[in-house]
């Protein structure tokens, strides 16, 4: 056990030091954590950080399933009625843009073969839930109907995504109708049992209502990996589905996310990080920074001019746009899945997995640097880089 310990300590130790340089800097937590993993691995190396250790790996991906099942949690079903339309157009926009713009490029401009090309499309088109849900967090937009719209965005974006993945390259099976049919059940059902055991049983100190919640999320988790889809499907779903319940509770979702941003993403963001060959990409930079500028480039084109045609003014259209650009838990699970099926070589995976982190990185700082709405904040919570300041909100409180 002094080997596991000594790795907990190390990586709590870098998750603190995450946590303090996103103060000092001024950045959200999240992507201090992801830069902190990428210096981490070139330092130590993914051996001695022990990232393919399974306890580690185990944190990590329950860090991903239970973040995006909060995620989920936070849309309100109100202000998803209201405002669908905007909410699906960017959505839409934002996976297909990408999706034919980064599979044309890799096949024209870098060479890369016809399934190479697609998977680098269907990496490239994805917003990342755990980012966009993190910053929210951090600064306080989950609270506003701004935020929730963003997060029902980014929902159809990745559902893109997961449908094109399979479509392609995974074909409908009998496990896929078995996990699809079981999933439209659970979701049917949750919404009505829910609220009945959390009435009955919750408000314990044995935390039911978090063991419930858990249990849901790991055997949906584990039918999605035997299905061959991925376990942060069924999370974002049924966060959707338990929105009214969940999402209403706030001491509830207090608890957990002390449990997830305490413990379990660090792991997620730190490990997603480390994965990066900072001396591969030096050697080889091009197809990683065509992807990158081409993924960048295709979801301003598309996306901002759908928010204006919303007419979202022109700093929150900006804000949007950049934040629908970050990619990272289906950006990677899809290079991944591409390079254990052999449509992609280890030298194509590691300039998407590292086109799709610099994604996560660098659209979020320009938009908390330049295009913040720090107008749609509730005044007394507007947050920067960790510290609390008064912001005059005009006008009516946008917020939940």
């Amino acid at each position: 056990m002094t080997e596991t310990w000594g790795l907990a300590a190390l990586w709590l130790g870098l998750a603190l030091f995450a946590g303090l340089a996103s103060i000092w800097l001024r950045v959200a937590t999240a992507l201090s954590e992801i830069v902190v993993g990428i210096l981490a691995g070139a330092a130590l190396g993914t051996v001695m950080l022990g990232v393919d250790h399974a306890w580690i790996k185990f944190l990590a991906g329950a860090g991903a399933i239970i973040l995006t099942f909060l995620a989920g949690a936070e849309l309100d079903p109100d202000v998803f009625r209201r405002k669908w339309k905007e909410a699906t157009a960017v959505g839409l926009i934002s996976f297909f843009a990408p999706f034919l713009g980064c599979a044309a490029a890799a096949h024209w401009l870098l060479d890369w073969g016809l399934e190479a090309s697609w998977l680098a499309g269907v990496a490239m088109s994805t917003t990342s839930v755990a980012v966009v849900y993190a910053v929210m967090i951090e600064f306080g937009f989950n609270r506003t109907d701004y935020g929730k719209t963003v997060l029902a965005a980014c929902f159809i974006t990745d559902l893109g995504t997961v449908v094109a993945l399979g479509l392609l390259f995974a074909p409908f099976s009998l496990k896929t109708a078995l996990f699809v049919g079981t999933l439209v059940l659970v979701a049917l059902a949750v919404p009505w049992l829910t609220p009945r055991f959390f009435r009955r049983y919750g408000a314990r100190a044995s935390e039911l209502e978090a063991k419930y919640l858990l249990v849901l999320l790991f055997g949906l988790g584990a039918l999605a990996a035997w299905a061959d889809s991925e376990a942060v499907l069924p999370a974002y779903v049924l966060g959707m589905m338990l929105a009214g319940t969940v999402g209403r509770d706030h001491a509830l979702v207090r608890r957990l996310r002390t449990l997830t941003f305490g413990l379990l993403t660090p792991f997620y963001f730190i490990r997603a990080g480390s994965f990066v060959s900072l001396p591969a990409l030096i050697a080889a930079p091009t197809a990683f920074l065509l992807l990158l500028l081409v993924k960048v480039a295709t979801k301003i084109a598309g996306v901002y001019p759908v928010t204006q045609a919303f007419r979202s003014p022109r700093q929150e259209g900006m804000y949007t746009t950049l934040l629908m650009s970050t990619g990272l838990t289906f950006g990677t699970i899809s290079s991944l899945f591409g390079l254990s099926k052999g449509i992609v070589d280890q030298a194509q995976y590691s300039a998407l997995v590292a086109a799709v982190i610099a994604s996560a990185v660098i659209p979020t700082l320009i938009a908390n640097a330049w295009f913040m709405p720090r107008h749609l904040l509730p005044k007394e919570e507007a947050v920067a880089g960790g510290e609390t300041v008064a912001v005059a909100r005009p006008g009516p409180d946008k917020g939940s």
